[in-house]
């Protein structure tokens, strides 16, 4: 069949015969090996449109979006038909028969496009390469996701049963059904895909500037991943964000640089006060919705003493994001978009509210009743120094309050622990109660009534579970503060929620929201009002400390501010930072009159002095050499930087890429 089939008529020895009749007949045969092989890639061609047609649908959830992308010559779309057509003429090559690749993996990877036009619908967020990071995580909390969507659910689960059966048919009973193809044919396949393949990886670092990835329309916009998805489609953005895991040392960060930047405070402690921060899973005021009256008020303690509003860099879910930046006054706007800094960048001994506590000889414990590897926790505190975790696995076992672990139940245990400790104690909290999704009569004894005619009965009832659950985490909280207020010593408690609750068609259907979840980028104060959960900053002795609307990066300096103590870096820098910017967000800075925004401003290498520093800052200790670590951060003086655990790819001296 010549060189690019299954057989030769060559003889044995390799000869053949020379005649020049069968020279002929040799050459008709090379000619329509050659044809067969050409027809075979315009066929390879065809199914890689076909796919990407596919996988764009599914992804964005339309078609007519699909063949819009597909139509757009400044979109990405045919530099990934090429993609996709060099891929599936690579592993046919290594499977070693033709179209084996498309059958076998195409359904397969069909699963991530539908997973994450979910995510959209859940997080705002299309799927990333490090959501594969916590698979655990959305495994273990699936059952709640089932009780609000059973029948997506169970679609996807027969979705997947039927692509790994049908794959598994395919790699063995049917393989034969592929027409086999001998070594020629794949070294064939091999010469053009290989090069091509390794063109694709050389542009693929979204850090590094490439006519090339330009010239074909693939254009990274790693500070605005809706927007880096829509236009480069799904298969090539997915790829580009693969090396979401480094870091790129910011433009300017050099050892002279660092050396520059010195602090305006030292280390002072005046007063030892002991430290509560709770941070209430998914807690807001649902009053806040329009065309909707709550009786009575679900939340009247925490209204009573508000300070302000956090700002909450995400969106119904990814919890730890918001706990990164409270703890450490780090900022997720200068990690990559998508990352997971728990999970990606904690990786080593690591400065946080608890090292610094620690330092003061404060008892600093961190507890949540649920599992000690959720969000990789267990490590992330051991890094923090925090003394203790405390989790389902070391805590008394909890009353729950609906499927979870009650507020009420957990207040309780953190005054028993508190009145436990002699020395003077910081505590984090992360609460459980008020994790979604809200079903209907969730709770049996609901007290909040639901006065919104034009939303559906659905929907009255997942907002009705939901206000329930704000009802209950506003009297834990009080009996929180009335335990304070007994107490002789002084006591700092601190309060707020991690993000809006994941309610799509109650904010859709009430008018708060277009769509089931906010988008990223937004007029200032529409963003205020879709990103602010409640505050609370309070102590025994002073009373309510008013502190506007702040990102959580600025919860170190809330905290010792009121506690009297100064920091190099708590007080001193983010009081700075606080100056100029009270939110320091990936889409937003808001300036301190709390209206005032700037946006697009992470896309510029460089910004503004403070900002620049900032993410400086952030790199060396996080990432860099440790410049400025000890000035900024006396506790990690003797700590040493060797990470054995975290490959920094880049030199000190590269270029910053947004975000």
């Amino acid at each position: 069949m010549g060189i690019f089939s299954r057989t030769s008529n060559a003889s044995d020895d390799g000869t053949g015969d020379r005649s020049p009749g069968n020279s002929r007949g040799g050459s008709a045969r090379a000619g329509w090996a050659i044809g067969h092989f050409i027809g075979y890639l315009v066929c390879v061609a065809a199914v890689a449109i076909v796919y990407v047609f596919l996988v764009e649908s599914l992804s964005r959830g339309s078609m007519s979006s699909a063949f819009a992308f597909m139509q757009d010559p400044n979109a990405g779309a045919w530099a990934t038909v090429l993609l996709v057509g060099f891929i599936l003429l690579a592993l046919d090559a290594i499977f070693g028969r033709s179209f084996q690749a498309v059958c076998t993996i195409g359904p397969v990877l069909l699963i991530l496009p539908f997973a994450s036009l979910e995510k959209l619908h859940y997080l705002s967020d299309p799927l990333f390469p490090t959501d594969f990071l916590f698979v655990r995580q959305v495994a273990d909390i699936g059952p709640l996701i089932v009780d609000t969507r059973p029948m997506a659910a169970i679609a996807a689960a027969v979705a997947v049963v039927l692509v790994i059966a049908i794959v598994v048919l395919l790699l063995t009973r049917w393989r034969h059904a592929f027409p086999r193809e001998n070594w020629w044919g794949r070294a064939a396949r091999l010469v053009i895909a290989l090069p091509a393949l390794f063109f694709f990886y050389s542009v693929s670092d979204y850090g590094t500037y490439s006519p090339a990835r330009d010239r074909m329309h693939i254009i990274p916009k790693m500070w605005d991943q809706k927007a880096n998805y829509a236009h480069n489609g799904f298969i090539m953005a997915f790829a580009i964000n693969v090396p979401m895991s480094r870091v790129s040392a910011p433009a300017g960060y050099t050892r002279a640089a660092m050396e520059k930047m010195q602090p305006s405070a030292g280390v002072s402690v005046q007063r030892r006060p002991d430290v509560v921060m709770v941070m209430s899973e998914s807690f807001w005021d649902p009053t806040k919705l329009p065309n909707v009256k709550l009786s009575p008020d679900p939340m009247p303690t925490i209204r009573k003493m508000q300070s302000g509003y956090m700002f909450s860099p995400e969106f119904g879910g990814m919890t730890a994001d918001i706990e990164f930046e409270a703890l450490t006054g780090f900022s997720n706007a200068f990690l990559p978009y998508g990352s997971i800094p728990y999970q990606q960048f904690i990786r080593r001994p690591t400065p946080s509210l608890a090292r610094f506590f620690n330092g003061q000889g404060y008892v600093t414990r961190a507890i949540h009743p649920f599992q000690a590897w959720f969000w990789n926790r267990g490590n992330v505190y051991k890094d923090f120094d925090f003394d203790l975790f405390k989790s389902e696995t070391n805590l008394p076992k909890l009353p729950k309050r609906g499927p979870l672990a009650s507020d009420a139940a957990l207040t309780d245990e953190i005054i028993k622990e508190a009145n436990g400790v002699k020395d003077p104690f910081f505590f984090f909290i992360v609460t459980l109660q008020g994790h979604g999704p809200y079903e209907a009569n969730r709770y049996p004894d609901e007290t909040i009534k639901v006065n919104a005619p034009k939303i559906s009965a659905s929907a009255r009832q997942s907002l009705a579970s939901y206000a329930q659950g704000i009802k209950d985490a506003d009297t834990a909280f009080a009996h929180l503060v009335d335990w304070a207020k007994n107490r002789d010593r002084e006591t700092i408690l601190v309060f707020f929620g991690d993000h809006l609750p994941p309610m799509g068609p109650v904010y859709v259907e009430t008018g708060f929201l277009k769509q089931n979840v906010a988008p990223r980028k937004a007029p200032p104060e529409k963003m205020l009002a879709e990103h602010g959960t409640p505050l609370v900053v309070w102590s025994n002795k002073k009373g309510i400390i008013p502190t506007g609307t702040i990102s959580p990066s600025q919860m170190p300096r809330e905290i010792l501010q009121t506690a009297g103590m100064t920091h190099p870096f708590y007080t001193g820098f983010l009081g700075k930072v606080r100056d100029q910017y009270r939110v320091v967000e990936r889409q937003l800075l808001l300036k301190p009159d709390g209206k005032t925004g700037v946006q697009d401003w992470v896309e510029k290498p460089r910004f503004q002095p403070i900002i620049d520093d900032y993410r400086r800052l952030q790199y060396d200790v996080m990432f860099g050499k440790g410049y400025a670590k000890d000035r900024f951060f006396p506790a990690m003086e003797d700590v040493p930087m060797a990470n054995p655990r975290y490959h920094r790819t880049s030199s000190a001296d590269s270029v910053h890429s947004p975000g």
